[in-house]
């Protein structure tokens, strides 16, 4: 635990994307202006700054959390993942490709958090229904897609996954 003082400077310590990484952080710093500009995770945006549009969505511990909302020093010792994270080598992760596929994106601003709650959803919901992607994804503006090439594109993913499990289990 990270004893925290007022105005002071504190050196933060956390599992960035499956590396150790620290940097320092005013007590007030967010982690959003942290993650991008201390330690170069610039996958994160910032939109609202009031945790309303979901652009800033990491994930910290696997759960979704909104990063501008949240300060650097309680990420101390803690795993946070950000859309780099999802990549698969020099290629797309499974839920890039598909949003890809999908036309799930266009400005691009907003598809990092919103591929951050996707990640979290799909792990503790294997199988959703067109409602539960729906509801999901209300917590997140996006001004571009309509939403529709987003929702398709995490129903195929979900699929794809419980095919692959299925054909693990016939083995």
């Amino acid at each position: 635990m990270l004893k925290v003082q007022a105005n002071t400077t504190h050196r933060v310590r956390l599992t960035l994307n499956g590396r150790a990484r620290s940097g320092n952080a005013q007590s007030r710093t967010l982690l959003s202006d942290f993650l991008r500009h201390e330690l170069g995770a610039t996958g994160t945006h910032v939109g609202c700054e009031h945790g309303v549009c979901g652009a800033c969505t990491v994930l910290v511990d696997g759960v979704a959390s909104r990063s501008c909302l949240m300060l650097a020093v309680q990420a101390h010792e803690r795993r946070v993942d950000t859309v780099e994270s999802q990549a698969e080598g020099d290629g797309l992760g499974d839920l890039q490709a598909a949003f890809r596929r999908n036309h799930a994106l266009q400005c691009g601003f907003c598809t990092a958090g919103i591929l951050n709650s996707c990640a979290d959803f799909l792990g503790r919901e294997p199988n959703p229904s067109e409602a539960q992607v729906r509801d999901m994804l209300s917590g997140h503006l996006c001004r571009c897609t309509g939403y529709t090439g987003i929702v398709r594109a995490v129903l195929e993913v979900a699929a794809e996954r419980r095919g692959s499990q299925e054909e693990r289990s016939d083995v």
